[in-house]
């Protein structure tokens, strides 16, 4: 049985109102996508953010973690591994918004690449639809299997999503967006998508800002004035 998964966090001022869990990509660690909360915390006040570390050690980068082994050289290789960690990964959901007293509609999911492929699994798989899901530089696993998607909110609505991607991506190349994104469509759940102009296997500013305003919103939250849009 794989340990409880923890790492960095950043705490709200006062209460949590939210909650935003950052899952980093292959080779990384929590701390390589905790400091986004540091600059989205003007748009989610009230919000604690937690990254945390994979639960196993990465096989290509040892000082790294991974959700899951992976090579990407063999497609089948995606679906089992995602289906290993969504329940290490539930459990740790569960305990944080037990943590805070907050439901499901309050959490919002934050993938950077093998982080998205795990967002988009397990988030369209909760009992309950979080308030949103946001990838960044990722992929689909499993588009045959979207008819186990079970995530709905009390109206029966699945999880508002935005994909963001670089268009120089080396590593996941940007068609993963748009094959996601119709993918996902098909099968009725809507997706937003934001074209990174220029950016390779990362996340730029605009994306950083896109994706800060796309959480508030699904949050319901106020914009801060310099953010909000013009009449």
């Amino acid at each position: 049985m794989a340990a409880a998964l923890d790492g960095p966090r950043l705490a709200p001022n006062g209460r949590a109102k939210q909650l935003v869990v950052f899952l980093h990509g292959y080779g990384a660690d929590g701390g390589d996508l905790i400091a986004i909360g540091q600059q989205w915390q003007s748009f989610l006040p009230d919000t604690a953010f937690v990254a945390p570390n994979a639960p196993e050690p990465c096989g290509q980068a040892p000082i790294g973690r991974q959700w899951f082994a992976l090579t990407m050289r063999d497609e089948k290789e995606l679906w089992p591994g995602v289906n290993r960690v969504q329940p290490v990964l539930d459990a740790f959901l569960d305990a944080e918004l037990a943590r805070y007293g907050l439901s499901d509609d309050r959490l919002a999911l934050v993938g950077f690449s093998q982080g998205t492929m795990l967002a988009l699994h397990a988030g369209l798989r909760r009992k309950r639809a979080s308030a949103a899901i946001l990838g960044y530089s990722g992929l689909l696993v499993g588009p045959e299997h979207l008819a186990t998607v079970q995530a709905r909110d009390a109206q029966g609505r699945p999880p508002p999503i935005l994909l963001a991607h670089g268009d120089q991506d080396e590593v996941i190349p940007v068609d993963a967006m748009f094959v996601a994104a119709e993918q996902l469509a098909e099968a009725g759940i809507p997706v937003q998508w934001h074209l990174a102009p220029g950016v390779g296997h990362g996340i730029d500013g605009g994306g950083l800002l896109h994706g800060g305003l796309f959480l508030a919103k699904s949050f319901g939250l106020k914009l801060p004035p310099a953010t909000a849009p013009r009449r």
